[in-house]
């Protein structure tokens, strides 16, 4: 069992914590003697789950931009040189590029050292083996050890062998692009194109120099692709609204094709098109399932909780596929792509409306490169035949009104809490004679006719905080605001919610 120090550095499948001092309130705690015990537990838990010796490991490690990632990169190689563990040292690197390295060389397993889009104090730990990212279980594990002390004993033989295997990685994507463009001159399929790419100061600035340019497209006009981990211009996050307005007005000033943005460390993509529009959530989602289901007739597509009822009819109707809503958190909507498969049924993508994809054909790995290349080769495709990404997009129904309200538990037993109202709106809505969503997977989704609003929204519960996210979307102008005077009607009657953020809404 975890205690409260410990147990403070799990965030879901990864480990995070405050790395460096900066922001008022927050003491570092990610510090050396952790971070190493940490290395040392995953040493332990890779030992055994490898059938060898601790001393017979070989680990890859590699960082993003963050300004603590030179120093946590240091002890966690110092834990695992100690127990004799060949270290692969990556310095600069993405996260799908930690994960490559265990299909490409002989690493037993990875660690990247990230704490993806959140703010520049905050960094972790992220763990790979061949057979992927660690789960939430494997974390604690690693945890207890760490928390234990226990560690592998000091052998000699470990060494530390730099390693610039973000090379093979950017020669892979490459020959993915050559392959799927197949252009008449096979070497530059990109040549004509235009492409801008947003890092955001991340880790991601190497596709536009080690992928794009090679490939003959035009990158001018890419910006904030040097590393720096203080992330100056914008937050680099395809969910940032202001990361978003920034690549989009780039795009539209370089009169470009397209543009790309990775968030820190490029698990994550999202895309803009030639006329600055996103190409995100509901857009990113209907793209990448357009790219999925070619050569997996009737597949289906795992998204999280929160997608459009026009994406569900665009996968359906539009793409003769099926959709699968499921929990929100990129391991969730993951592991039940995968358990889909083991169960028999075609499911080639997973993927959640924060830019996370995971598609089959890339070990299902959630890869914000991987997924703007394949969206890039099928730009060149369609423009072959005359088309375009928009044109793709076009049967694609989005609502006129979104919105998002968190609601925070103000009980201490807060999961508790959210369970009760969640099973009280359920005999809420029955009783009111709403429509429940058949399909849904997490907390409640109710549907509205146009007499009502004509929309839905989904009441659930934080993956790990005291907050009930709300989502709403309307097919109508002030139909939010008709859904959410429904729904006050009940909230009015709970107990545990601090109901201001709806008020202010209201």
């Amino acid at each position: 069992m975890l205690d409260k120090y410990w147990k403070q550095f799990k965030s879901g499948t990864d480990i995070r914590g405050v790395a460096c001092e900066g922001v008022p309130g927050q003491e570092v705690n990610l510090t050396d003697e952790a971070v190493e015990r940490m290395a040392a537990g995953f040493a332990l838990w890779l030992a055994q789950k490898t059938g060898k010796d601790p001393a017979a490991l070989a680990v890859a490690v590699g960082h993003d931009s963050r300004i603590s990632a030179d120093r946590i990169s240091a002890a966690v190689r110092r834990a695992l040189i100690c127990a004799g563990i060949t270290v692969y040292d990556c310095g600069l690197a993405s996260t799908p590029s930690m994960f490559m390295i265990t299909i490409d060389k002989p690493c037993d397993g990875s660690i990247q050292i990230t704490a993806s889009h959140h703010p520049f104090n905050r960094n972790g730990l992220k763990f790979f083996t061949r057979d992927g990212g660690l789960d939430g279980p494997d974390i604690e594990q690693i945890l207890s050890y760490a928390q234990d002390n226990d560690a592998p004993p000091a052998c000699d033989g470990g060494k530390d062998i730099p390693t610039d295997y973000m090379k093979e990685y950017c020669a892979h994507l490459r020959d993915l692009i050559k392959k799927g463009v197949n252009a008449q001159d096979y070497d530059h399929p990109l040549k004509g194109f235009h492409i801008v790419v947003d890092a955001g100061n991340g880790a991601g600035g190497f596709y536009a120099s080690g992928v794009l340019e090679p490939l003959g497209a035009d990158v001018s006009g890419s910006q904030f692709l040097d590393p720096d981990g203080r992330f100056p211009n914008h937050i680099p996050n395809p969910e940032n609204e202001d990361a978003m307005r920034s690549v989009c007005k780039a795009v539209v000033d370089a009169h470009a094709d397209l543009g790309v943005i990775f968030d820190t460390d490029v698990d994550r993509g999202g895309a803009v098109d030639g006329k600055g529009q996103e190409i995100n959530r509901n857009r990113l989602v209907a793209i990448a399932a357009a790219i999925a289901l070619e050569g997996n007739p009737g597949g289906t597509i795992v998204t999280d909780s929160i997608t459009s009822d026009g994406l569900k009819e665009y996968i359906e109707k539009t793409l003769a596929g099926v959709h699968h809503r499921f929990k929100r958190g990129y391991r969730n909507v993951i592991n039940e792509a995968l358990r889909l498969n083991r169960a028999g049924v075609n499911c080639p993508l997973a993927i959640e409306t924060s830019g996370h994809a995971a598609l089959r054909e890339n070990y299902f790995l959630d890869d914000g490169a991987y997924l703007v290349t394949k969206i890039i080769i099928k730009m060149a495709v369609l423009q072959k035949e005359g088309k375009s990404l928009e044109s793709l997009l076009e049967p694609l129904a989005e609502p006129k009104e979104a919105l998002e309200i968190r609601l925070p538990i103000t009980q201490e037993a807060f999961r508790e809490c959210g369970e009760r109202v969640i099973a009280g709106l359920e005999e809420y809505a029955k009783a009111h004679n709403w429509q429940i969503a058949p399909d849904n997977r997490e907390g409640i989704r109710i549907s509205f006719g146009p007499d009502k609003g004509d929309g839905w929204f989904l009441l659930r519960l934080s993956v790990h905080d005291p907050i009930m996210p709300l989502n709403v979307e309307s097919n109508v102008e002030g139909g939010n605001l008709q859904i959410l005077r429904q729904l006050a009607e009940y909230f009015d009657t709970c107990e545990g919610l601090d109901l201001t953020p709806l008020h202010q809404v209201l």
